[in-house]
């Protein structure tokens, strides 16, 4: 009888719970996107089909299925799963988990995943208790961060666990759940509807799919066809839409970059604020200052590059409507910052060489020389110490035999001959 009540339970959850949770998958043919870890061969799928899962770490955006896919990965291999979220639990939470895991292992042989998410919010030493546990696989640690682990995760937890990246979602990959969700509330939307929601979403599943449920709630039930339109989408999202057509919107990024690359703070503004105004994700324009801010600006003023990714930032941890400041902050910056495009082009001269087959060979005094017997076959014999010079540099052959340079055009920026 249970499993009747279960059934029931499931069935009647879909119709109350939001489309992000009644759609989320079950098994891992049910999963959208991510073909790079759940397509045939892939390394999660091979994990999940195996029944022997690793310590790993899923880093990616958020929507992007981090959760879902722990769920699928810990029930694939029928293990017991713990769950806490590093925003609210503490060194006692981990503690009885790290016991409960052990207790599980001794008397009944089942090994236990423990998933963290947002395990980047963890402190060290909340992150030094699970380095013995991973470490000797009484657990299996499955942890979800939208932060570069790199930077928040302690090396030596990083060392004892597998990275999966998991990417934003392809347009057509939002437009098979846009579908799923409209069958499971057995409802139509125009296409013009559907695209707006793909736009505005940026690949989050989560957004596009919270996006519909909103969306078929404004639905006017009193005109037929009964679908959701695109004032339906304007309405659920608060006007925050892409009033202008696809080409127009790419335009006017073309032109809110060019303006910026070419100096002119007053066109900048307008820009920004035009795209802000017309829905465009903050997200986005963050993004592109940040790239702006190396390939036009460079080494003719390297704060830039901090400026931008300070902007980046605060977009993440204030959102709209406050972080438009700081997108103006960044926009002025760049705009009004001397402009320098010499790593790009640096960059682009590598890629020259080494499509045209230039080696790749490091010389023999630049190899490593550290382990025994180094010196006997020429690795680093030879090598000429900078820092025993005066103004620690010196003149000696850093490239391949036979690639010859120089890659690097000195702009004449003041600030880039000073560097």
């Amino acid at each position: 009888m249970s499993s009747l009540f279960d059934d029931a339970y499931q069935e009647r959850l879909k119709e109350v719970a939001p489309l992000a949770e009644a759609l989320r998958p079950r098994r891992l043919n049910d999963v959208v996107g991510q073909k790079h870890l759940v397509g045939p061969n892939a390394p999660l799928r091979r994990m999940a089909e195996s029944g022997t899962l690793k310590s790993s770490i899923l880093w990616g955006p958020a929507g992007t299925g981090k959760t879902t896919l722990a769920r699928i990965l810990a029930a694939a291999a029928d293990y017991e799963v713990e769950t806490i979220s590093a925003v609210s639990s503490g060194v006692k939470d981990l503690r009885e988990v790290i016991q409960r895991a052990a207790d599980n292992l001794a008397r009944f042989n089942r090994r236990t995943v423990l998933f963290i998410d947002e395990i980047h919010r963890f402190n060290k030493s909340q992150q030094d208790l699970l380095l013995p546990v991973t470490e000797n696989g009484s657990i299996v640690l499955l942890g979800a961060t939208t932060e570069n682990p790199f930077f928040e995760l302690n090396a030596a937890l990083m060392s004892r666990m597998g990275l999966w990246r998991l990417s934003s979602l392809e347009p057509e990959d939002i437009r098979v759940l846009l579908a799923r969700g409209l069958a499971l509330r057995n409802m139509a939307a125009t296409d013009e509807a559907l695209d707006v929601i793909v736009t505005s979403c940026e690949g989050d599943a989560r957004a596009a799919l919270t996006t519909l449920d909103l969306s078929i709630a404004m639905t006017d039930r009193s005109v037929e066809p009964v679908q959701v339109t695109k004032e339906d989408v304007r309405k659920a999202r608060d006007g925050r839409v892409l009033h202008q057509s696809a080409d127009s919107h790419y335009d006017q990024v073309s032109a809110f970059i060019k303006s910026v690359r070419g100096s002119d703070v007053d066109a900048s503004l307008y820009w920004l604020v035009v795209l802000l105004n017309n829905g465009e994700s903050p997200r986005f324009l963050a993004r592109r200052l940040v790239i702006l801010a190396s390939e036009d600006v460079g080494l003719a003023d390297t704060r830039a590059l901090v400026v931008a990714e300070a902007a980046a930032r605060a977009v993440e941890f204030v959102g709209l409507p406050e972080c438009r400041f700081a997108l103006g902050h960044a926009t002025m910056y760049l705009a009004k910052a001397p402009k320098s495009n010499s790593v790009g082009v640096a960059l682009g001269r590598v890629d020259d060489s080494l499509n045209g087959g230039s080696s790749v060979q490091v010389p023999s005094h630049l190899r490593d020389g550290h382990y025994r017997a180094a010196a006997a076959l020429g690795h680093g014999v030879g090598y000429v110490y900078p820092h025993d010079f005066v103004g620690h540099r010196v003149e000696q052959q850093y490239l391949p035999d036979e690639v010859k340079g120089p890659f690097y055009d000195l702009r004449d920026q003041s600030a880039e001959n000073d560097l």
